[in-house]
């Protein structure tokens, strides 16, 4: 078996940003299944030639050998993806070194096609020299709300993680999640003044507004009081809230955009009290302790959210029979 990234599990286990994916039909694999299909699609390192790969390990870094790390029904995944480093600055100045000599022996003139093969050459030759990067990606699977939680900053780790998932598994039927109002249009009422904020959620001091268009302006607000005179000029201007910052029953603080992704999630001293005061011996009970609170909140939060914003569009949701 290729060996695995020595994942340190403590640092990783509070989700820092969450892109959240909801099942369109019932999705329930059994675990001995789950566990043997990411066995099948397990993380190898890359070989001599390879720029990248990727593949799933053990949550639990070098604390556990199991692919799938179940708590109360919610299976955590770790995707790994290892990256050669070939800095294209080198790439490019070995290339030319190798057309100034062409040129200056041969007394002719490289063309593009040349060119294009030099770069492939240099390219094979650096490969097998180069460093690797390391990165992984947790998330997992809520059967009983119906979501898959991705911790990714951006749509391409988020895309890489369930694309991933659904070819270790040969099917995944998910989507973004859909509400029926818009989440642009409820932000900017919040601050307004026209709709109160939900029961449980505070407006922090960061936002950011954009202007209608599709080269309409953006100002961005960090530290700023959202209910000011100034603020509110720029929504009275036609401006419209497409990132918010708030703050969950004092659990849980986010910025939230109108995709409804949710990035710099911070957990609150009540949580991580509850998680250093779980008793837990090693990192592996710490994890599980960890990923129970995780867990336990998100399946809170999220129909929260998505009741903020009208409520959830399930019209494309196949019913269990």
């Amino acid at each position: 078996m290729p060996p695995f990234p020595n994942t340190e599990v403590l640092h990783t286990m509070w989700f820092k940003n969450i892109y959240f994916y909801r099942f369109t039909k019932p999705f329930n694999p059994a675990s001995e299944e789950l566990e043997a299909k990411l066995a099948d699609a397990r993380f190898r390192p890359c070989g001599s030639q390879d720029l990248t790969k990727s593949g799933w390990v053990p949550p639990l870094g070098r604390h556990g050998v199991q692919f799938v790390h179940e708590t109360n029904g919610y299976r955590m995944l770790c995707l790994n993806r290892e990256d050669k480093i070939l800095p294209s600055s080198v790439i490019k100045e070995i290339v030319q070194e190798k057309i100034t000599e062409i040129e200056e022996t041969q007394m002719r003139k490289v063309g593009r096609k040349e060119r294009e093969e030099l770069k492939d050459q240099v390219m094979t030759e650096l490969l097998p020299q180069a460093f690797k990067r390391s990165q992984t990606t947790y998330g997992y699977i809520a059967a009983q709300d119906g979501f898959l939680i991705v911790n990714a900053g951006s749509p391409k780790k988020a895309d890489e993680f369930s694309s991933q998932l659904r070819e270790a598994l040969g099917s995944l039927p998910i989507r973004m999640p859909m509400v029926k109002q818009s989440p642009s249009d409820i932000m900017t009422q919040w601050l307004t003044g026209e709709r109160p904020l939900p029961a449980g959620f505070e407006l922090q001091d960061e936002c950011e507004l954009r202007e209608p268009g599709e080269n309409g302006g953006i100002i961005r607000c960090k530290g700023c009081d959202l209910q000011s005179d100034e603020f509110k000029a720029h929504l009275e201007a036609g401006k419209r809230v497409v990132k918010l910052a708030l703050n969950w029953e004092e659990k849980i603080s986010f910025v939230i955009a109108e995709d409804l992704t949710l990035k710099r999630l911070r957990f609150g001293d009540i949580l991580q009290e509850q998680a250093h005061d779980s008793g837990a011996e090693d990192a592996a009970a710490q994890f599980d302790a960890d990923f129970a609170i995780l867990s336990m909140e998100l399946a809170r939060l999220l129909p929260q959210i998505l009741d903020a914003f009208g409520g959830e569009d399930d019209s494309a949701l196949l019913k269990a029979s």
